[in-house]
C-alpha cells in the first residue's frame, strides 16, 4: 500500500470514527465490544482500501461492521477478550459523546430488550439510514420481514406517554 493510500485510510478512519462506534454501540450494548467491533472491520477495510477507497468506502464499512456483528450471533459466540495484568491507560471524555449519558443509557437499555436481529434491523435502517432492500440483502430475507421487523421492534422501544388526564397513549 503506498503513502496516499495510507493517508486517506487515515482521514477516513479519523471522519468515520464517531458515527462507526456510535453505530456498533447500539448494535452491541457495550462500548469495549463496540470498539473492538469498529477495529475488526477497519482493519478489514484497510487491507482492501486500494479499492474500497475508490467507492463508497462509508458504505463498505458500515456494511462490514453489521456483518460482522451479525456472524457474532448467529453462531452464538461472545466477543473474544484477553485478560491483561495491568489495566491500560483510560481515555478521557470524547468530543464526540454528544448525546447525554442519560439519554444514551436509556436508549442501551431498550435497545437492550430487543433480540439481536431486531436491534440489527433497526440500527440499520434507522441509524445508517439503509433502505429496507440493502438491509433484507444483508440480514438474507425478504422486504417485508425488515418492514414487519422494525415495526414490532420500534412498537416494543416506544415510552408509554400520559396525558393531562392520566390516560395512556
Amino acid at each position: 500500500m503506498s503513502k496516499p493510500d495510507d493517508a486517506s485510510f487515515e482521514e477516513f478512519v479519523h471522519a468515520s470514527w464517531p458515527s462507526l462506534r456510535q453505530g456498533a454501540y447500539a448494535l452491541t450494548g457495550s462500548v469495549p465490544d463496540a470498539e473492538d467491533l469498529v477495529q475488526t472491520v477497519l482493519v478489514r477495510a484497510y487491507a482492501r482500501w486500494s479499492r474500497v477507497g475508490r467507492d463508497n468506502p462509508i458504505a463498505y464499512v458500515r456494511r462490514s461492521l453489521v456483518n460482522a456483528y451479525v456472524d457474532t450471533w448467529r453462531r452464538r459466540q461472545r466477543f473474544r477478550e484477553h485478560p491483561v495484568d495491568e489495566v491500560p491507560e483510560v481515555a478521557g471524555p470524547a468530543s464526540y459523546d454528544v448525546v447525554a449519558i442519560d439519554d444514551r443509557l436509556d436508549l442501551a437499555g431498550r435497545l437492550a430488550l430487543l433480540s439481536p436481529r431486531e436491534r440489527t434491523m433497526l440500527v440499520m435502517r434507522h441509524y445508517f439510514d439503509l433502505p429496507e432492500r440493502e438491509v433484507a440483502e444483508v440480514m438474507g430475507c425478504s422486504v417485508g420481514t425488515v418492514k414487519s421487523t422494525c415495526s414490532r421492534a420500534l412498537a416494543r422501544l416506544r415510552i408509554p406517554v400520559s396525558t393531562p388526564t392520566g390516560e395512556q397513549r
